[in-house]
């Protein structure tokens, strides 16, 4: 049938936000959120509108069977990834739900419909005969599928989380002590199991594996003062990172960082370093003109 000549973005622009937030978390990724969603508002285009109830539920279909698609060789794109895999920083916050870097990172370890049904069901608040039209199975299916999901990412959630103001004091005081080279300030922040993660993707120099231990990280936190000498770090942006402390940066070799802490009883557990170019060009909206 062809579509009524009515204006397509009347009823798409609203949900616009929440259909983006759903392909964020699907995806992991802004740019491939982006792109769903603008290939949703294309089909939503050529859809016979005048026989469509309820567009939010029809939108929200579409944007998770197409994420669904993406996820696949998804899969396949990251098995080759160089290095360690991190999901695309955003510092804006994500309203109406908590996950953060950490909880995306126990996402990633879900099957594409394990992570679909618990995003929209619990981080969503979409009803399971909803979830289930939208990934086209069962209730009974989706329940299950989301109770496996929501076991992982329980075990994922910090078990002394800190207030958003003392994560941000930590995060504070971890970027100078770690770019002044003060590696007995840095020791008295890291838990003795912290771990650092480094995604430069092969296009920006980062640590190919994890570095496990404190004392492991304090070499390489000292390591990278050293090479950076009297250029240091310049800071563009401090406060939240996917729901994580953490700040943003112009490191000495001119590359673009971000750098978000996972944090427990007041120590660091996690530290999770992004310099791929390609994960960075939404952060690069919130640093200054000069720095891009």
């Amino acid at each position: 049938m062809k579509p009524p000549d009515d204006n397509p973005a009347e009823h798409f622009d609203p949900l616009r936000p929440r259909l983006l937030r759903i392909a964020y978390r699907m995806l992991a990724s802004v740019a491939e959120a982006e792109d769903v969603v603008q290939e949703a508002y294309l089909r939503w285009h050529q859809t016979d509108r005048a026989t469509v109830r309820d567009a939010e539920a029809v939108l929200v279909r579409t944007v998770t069977r197409l994420c669904l698609d993406v996820l696949k060789s998804a899969r396949v794109q990251r098995e080759q990834y160089v290095g360690t895999w991190l999901p695309e920083p955003i510092v804006e916050p994500v309203e109406g739900d908590d996950l953060t870097l950490t909880l995306m990172l126990a996402l990633e370890r879900l099957s594409p419909l394990e992570r679909a049904a618990f995003l929209l069901h619990d981080v969503f608040g979409m009803d399971f005969d909803e979830v289930a039209r939208a990934i086209d199975r069962d209730p009974a299916a989706c329940r299950q599928l989301a109770s496996r999901a929501r076991s992982h990412v329980r075990e994922a959630r910090p078990r002394f989380p800190v207030t958003e103001g003392q994560g941000r004091e930590l995060a504070s005081a971890f970027f100078t002590a770690s770019r002044s080279g003060d590696m007995g300030a840095l020791q008295a922040l890291l838990a003795q199991d912290v771990v650092t993660y480094s995604d430069g993707g092969g296009k920006a120099r980062a640590a190919l594996n994890p570095i496990y231990g404190r004392e492991k990280t304090l070499r390489f936190t000292a390591g990278l003062a050293r090479r950076a000498g009297s250029t240091g770090s310049r800071l563009v942006y401090e406060g939240m990172i996917d729901g994580l402390p953490g700040f943003v940066t112009v490191e000495f070799d001119g590359a673009l960082q971000t750098t978000a802490l996972a944090i427990e009883e007041g120590r660091i557990v996690a530290i999770y370093i992004t310099r791929n170019p390609d994960k960075l060009r939404a952060i690069r909206q919130v640093v200054p003109e000069d720095v891009t």
